[in-house]
This record gives structure tokens, C-alpha cells and sequence, in this order.
């Protein structure tokens, strides 16, 4: 396998394992994960931190994402004593390798398609 197909090569080598796909969009498939990964590339985040760079998302569904991200291991909470508590999400190791491939997505997403997707 080549380390760097070409986008234009009209016979890319196939991925490693489907197995290993089925999994990367298993948790991107989800609604705001990427989204919630994104606003943490810029450093750790507060939950309310979190709710106002993700906007729509609820305050369930945030926290919902928060869980299953860092059960992935891609974040982690710490909790700072208060009063008031306050809880502190931040990428992981795992999080921050992530954001490379969510970056080529976005950039492919930018050139390949549409801002009106039939998606939507």
C-alpha cells in the first residue's frame, strides 16, 4: 500500500479493514461528535464552553457526547472543586490523532461537495 495515494489515482488502493472503517463512522456517524472534537482542537473546554461553540446542540445531547467520547478515550473530563464544581473537557492523545483525518474530511467536504448537499 502506498503511503500517500493520489486523490485522482482512478484505482486507490482499498482501505486496511472495513472493520476499522465501520468503527470510525460508527462515531462520526453520530450527530455532533466531529463537531464536539472540533471545538476542542482549540483546547480545553468547559461544558457550557462547549454548548456555545456547538450551536443547536442540547444540553443532554452535549452531555451524551461528552460520555461516549471519552469512553472512545478520544477526551477527558476533570473535575475542578468549586464552588462550583466545575468540569473541564480537554482531548486526548487519541483526540488530537483524530483531527487529522476529520481535517481531510473537511477539506474534501469543502471541494467535493456541494453547500446544498441533497444530504441535508
Amino acid at each position: 500500500m502506498t503511503d500517500h495515494p493520489h486523490p485522482d489515482d482512478p484505482h486507490p488502493e482499498p482501505p486496511p479493514t472495513i472493520a476499522a472503517l465501520t468503527r470510525a463512522f460508527a462515531l462520526l456517524g453520530k450527530r455532533w461528535n466531529g463537531l464536539v472534537l472540533v471545538a476542542l482542537a482549540k483546547g480545553p473546554a468547559g461544558f457550557g464552553e462547549l454548548r456555545r461553540q456547538v450551536p443547536g446542540i442540547s444540553d443532554r445531547m452535549l452531555a451524551d457526547r461528552l460520555l461516549e467520547l471519552a469512553a472512545a478515550g478520544l477526551i477527558t473530563r476533570t473535575v475542578r472543586p468549586g464552588p462550583p464544581v466545575r468540569s473541564c473537557y480537554e482531548l486526548t492523545a487519541h483526540g488530537r490523532a483524530f483531527l487529522i483525518p476529520l481535517a481531510a474530511l473537511a477539506y474534501w467536504a469543502e471541494e467535493h461537495l456541494p453547500s446544498r448537499s441533497v444530504l441535508s
